[in-house]
């Protein structure tokens, strides 16, 4: 008889409706970010050297670009509509600041893109080739500027700052121009924005190299004298830019990663001691492999049960020092209800904070942060694998790379989202997480805070919520099923050189002369 009650929480309905409308969006999002910066590299290449490989990588990738775009904006506009519906008194609270980088973002950034997208897809043949480069160029700045500002906005629910708290009205309010500009340069936004940028180039690459050593195995062992010169000619230079950008991309979320990890030490310490499994702030902290249970409130004594650790890595992880002191859970709960019943405005709203479990899902911040850095592993593998397999010229005929290729593939798209479950649910029971610097130091922003249960529209029912949730689930998965079913065909489609039999779409032009139209760009 639980059941039911449950299932018509409107808060856990609310959190497991945006939960789920997040990850289906944002699993688009890092390729969309770096398959147009790719793609507009691929045309550069092109551009400059007249190459046909380049050109017709070019449109290969571009109309799976497209198809990605589609469906992220696709899945992109119900967030949107969520932030004025099921979570309007989050809104009301801190519409005055969240709302500004989303409203910049609207107007500049994804009109940008999206316009310079429109001009790329109709473009060919009808803008010469210098134009025609610098919309993709537009397209490729655009989606980064789309991701900054909607980061920006993220980063200030992380660590709120250029605040203050209208104790008459109830709401967080900007702190005019030199507020917008501390939120803006967030030391949470930027290396957030500078983690999901790399992770995208990582997404991107594994995407780019995963397809084209695929096709590059198979056009080898196909044999002849067209598998041999396709395999040689257009792959194998695809597959090694695409493993070039995977080096790139794994080396910058590795280290923006690290950086990121030790920002929110001191901004979310709760959120880190969660991810690490350390309960009381020890020195030279452990790194623990697996873990099941968590960590209790109070310091009685007790442990979760922790298999494999390794000595000091915590520790070195949060403080650059194999023998630093990392905060435990425990030890942070009773921290933050001695800070919090020190701010008036906390306790006039919330009562005292001793009443309140201020620790994360730590099952899932634990494991979904190993799941990130485990999945990631894979394209470090294809790209030593590949890299390998193609030294000296040669061009990779090993079956069982073409297969791994492929599966590595949706393993960085895993890893992100993954990584982005961390982030959301790491910083539970806040919508809007107290700056703790802020408090400790009698600053205005430090009343600026959120609960996420006082977030929840009181006007929706729950059985609404219930209903939409559903509806969007099933739609999403549809849609779902629609890209890759797209992606796959357009993948399987391949890339046809000009001396192949049978017509082909991605014929070279030389100089200025026109190239046709992609094959759904009317």
């Amino acid at each position: 008889m639980t059941l039911l009650p449950a299932a018509l929480d409107a808060v856990a309905l609310g959190r497991w409706q945006f939960g789920i409308t997040t990850v289906y969006h944002f699993i688009l999002v890092p390729l969309t970010i770096g398959l147009s910066l790719l793609v507009a590299i691929m045309q550069t290449f092109w551009h400059r050297s007249g190459k046909d490989a380049w050109l017709q990588a070019t449109r290969f990738f571009g109309k799976l670009l497209l198809i990605n775009f589609a469906l992220g904006v696709a899945t992109g506009i119900v967030q949107e509509f969520q932030f004025g519906m099921n979570w309007s008194e989050y809104s009301r609270y801190v519409g005055d600041i969240f709302g500004a980088p989303l409203a910049v973002e609207a107007l500049l950034a994804f009109f940008l893109e999206s316009t310079f997208l429109g001009l790329w897809i109709f473009g060919w043949g009808r803008l010469s080739k210098g134009w025609h480069l610098a919309c993709i160029w537009f397209v490729a700045i655009g989606t980064m500027l789309s991701a900054a500002w909607i980061l920006s906005a993220n980063a200030w629910m992380q660590h709120p700052v250029g605040a203050t708290f209208n104790a008459t009205t109830g709401r967080a309010e900007l702190d005019g121009a030199a507020g917008f500009l501390k939120v803006i340069t967030n030391s949470v936004f930027i290396w957030e924005f500078s983690h999901v940028i790399t992770s995208s180039w990582l997404v991107a690459g594994t995407f780019v190299a995963g397809l084209a050593i695929w096709w590059m195995v198979r056009a080898a062992r196909r044999g002849g004298e067209a598998g041999e010169t396709q395999a040689r000619e257009v792959w194998r230079p695809i597959a090694l830019f695409g493993l070039v950008i995977v080096i790139i991309g794994g080396l910058g979320t590795a280290g923006t990663g690290h950086i990121q990890g030790q920002e929110l030490v001191r901004a979310q310490p709760m959120k880190m001691a969660a991810a690490e499994g350390v309960c009381v702030d020890t020195k030279g902290a452990a790194f623990t492999i697996a873990q099941f249970g968590s960590c209790p409130l109070g310091d009685d004594g007790s442990e979760p049960t922790k298999f494999i650790e390794v000595p000091g890595v915590s520790a070195f992880m949060a403080t650059n020092s194999f023998s630093g002191t990392v905060e435990g859970v425990s030890s942070e709960q009773a921290r933050l209800v001695e800070t919090l019943n020190a701010n008036p405005d906390f306790v006039a709203k919330y009562g005292d904070a001793s009443q309140y479990d201020f620790r994360p899902p730590q099952m899932v911040v634990f494991w979904s942060f190993r799941i990130m850095i485990g999945l990631a592993g894979f394209a470090a593998v294809l790209a030593l694998w590949g890299l390998w397999a193609m030294r000296n010229g040669a061009v990779a005929t090993n079956k069982w790379l073409g297969i791994f290729a492929l599966i590595t593939i949706p393993t960085p798209f895993l890893a992100a989202s993954f990584g982005w479950i961390f982030t959301e649910m790491g910083r539970q029971p806040w919508v809007v997480v107290p700056n703790l610097d802020a408090l400790a130091g009698g600053d205005a922003v430090g009343s600026v805070m959120m609960m996420t249960e006082s977030g929840i529209s009181t006007a929706v029912p729950a059985g609404q919520v219930l209903a939409t949730m559903i509806i969007f689930t099933l739609l999403y998965a549809a849609l779902g099923v629609v890209w890759f079913l797209l992606i796959k065909r357009y993948s399987l489609e391949g890339i046809h050189s000009s001396g192949d039999s049978g017509t082909s779409e991605t014929q070279a032009a030389p100089g200025d002369a026109p190239v046709g139209a992609l094959s759904f760009g009317y």
